[in-house]
């Protein structure tokens, strides 16, 4: 396993953090069409980095194993 994945996973948990936020202050400025679009990217941020740190998981047990 490289760095590099564990930073790709990393990221993504960070850009789903931040696309949250940013759909919460659309919601509150009331730009619900914008909080939606956002909270959608968040979602789909947020599988993608909980996909990537599962395999990272699996990896590190399969190494362990070993």
């Amino acid at each position: 396993m490289s760095q590099s994945e564990y930073d790709n996973a990393a990221d993504l948990h960070i850009y789903a953090a931040h696309a949250h936020t940013a759909a919460a202050a659309a919601h509150h400025r009331g730009d619900h069409e914008a909080a939606e679009e956002l909270s959608s990217k968040a979602q789909d941020y947020s599988m993608e980095a909980s996909e990537k740190t599962f395999e990272i998981a699996q990896q590190i047990h399969a190494l362990m194993r070993a």
